[in-house]
């Protein structure tokens, strides 16, 4: 099993903690589930460092070209 960490979340306001409830209903969770979900995609996130790596990788040079790849992709027959 591995290893665990136990968290504290401390003055949480009231509005929040109602929206953090009913998020957790909606998903079949309890609140503590709700958290550690959030915390595990908050964990899978990309770093904004190398989302900028992935953008200078694709070398586009003018706004133009990016919109010519998305139209492409999106009028793509396959998709």
């Amino acid at each position: 099993m591995p290893a665990t960490v136990t968290l504290s979340v401390k003055n949480v306001p009231t509005a929040v903690a109602k929206r953090l409830k009913e998020r957790a209903a909606r998903n079949h969770r309890s609140r503590q589930g709700e958290l550690q979900a959030i915390l595990e995609e908050a964990g899978r996130s990309t770093p904004v460092g190398e989302l900028a790596t992935f953008v200078r990788r694709l070398a586009l040079s003018t706004p133009s070209e990016s919109a010519k790849m998305i139209r492409e992709d999106r009028d793509d027959p396959r998709r």
